[in-house]
């Protein structure tokens, strides 16, 4: 994991070792200065990992509450820029964490996880996708994200890696959102992170991707400057650096950056 600023790395380690304590010590969890509340902006494919890690800290840290909101990094970025009242902020790309860093809403960030793509298709797979070179066919209905969102700047790289060309029939504002017209039938096949398929279950069966012609993106972290609770909200960038936090992540399906 990369730490940008040195006193940002220095709270970091620091909050590390508070949450850790926490996590162990029913004494140590009711510390003041783990109590309030804080808002979480994170990437939709974050959805299942950070509700599960929100409710680990919530029951380490007695009095404290975590809300979160999700939605497409870009859209979320800039809602931050523009004054939403966020605390941290998870993105599924470096360039949207960049974003709000340069606006001076963030000192540094840290990158915590990685995502690969895969496809997904519903179980009875009507379009006979097996592979990227199928997502080209004209009989293949195809579901993407918008090309602003994380997930469809990573899709466009596997394609030009493939060499295909993909003309999508819906642009979707999430990742979550394409998942869910592959739930629906809507469509033959979509392009979403392995996590979704992982976290979709029977809902639909993935379709890996060569790591010839698959492509990855980071997701960087960062306890927001303006945070009204910036305490609550380093120690909860530090849960999601931790130990702990790094094996639900790993369980559902993430991996080391």
């Amino acid at each position: 994991m990369r730490r940008i600023t040195v006193t940002t790395m220095a709270l970091g380690l620091a909050s590390i070792t508070a949450v850790t304590l926490a996590a162990c010590s029913s004494s140590s969890s009711s510390s003041p200065a783990r109590s309030g509340s804080i808002t979480v902006f994170a990437a939709s494919s974050l959805k299942e990992a950070f509700t599960t890690l929100g409710q680990q800290f919530e029951a380490a840290n007695p009095g404290t509450k975590v809300t979160f909101s999700f939605g497409a990094s870009s859209t979320l970025a800039t809602q931050i820029t523009s004054g939403a009242p966020a605390d941290v902020f998870a993105s599924a790309s470096p360039k949207n964490m960049t974003q709000v860093v340069s606006a001076g809403y963030a000192t540094g960030s840290t990158n915590f996880v990685k995502n690969v793509m895969e496809i997904a298709v519903p179980p009875a797979n009507p379009g006979h996708v097996t592979g990227v070179a199928d997502l080209g066919k004209s009989s293949v209905k195809v579901a993407l994200c918008q090309p602003q969102v994380p997930c469809g700047t990573v899709a466009a790289k596997v394609f030009a890696n493939a060499k295909v060309t993909v003309k999508p029939v819906t642009l979707q504002p999430d990742v979550k959102s394409v998942l869910t017209q592959v739930e629906l039938g809507n469509v033959d096949a979509g392009v979403v992170y392995v996590t979704d398929v992982n976290a979709a279950g029977a809902k639909v069966k993935g379709i890996a991707i060569p790591d010839s012609v698959n492509a990855s993106t980071e997701y960087p972290i960062a306890a927001l400057s303006h945070s009204a609770s910036l305490t609550l909200a380093q120690a909860f960038e530090a849960y999601v650096l931790s130990d702990a936090g790094q094996a639900v992540l790993t369980a559902d399906k993430f991996e080391q950056p």
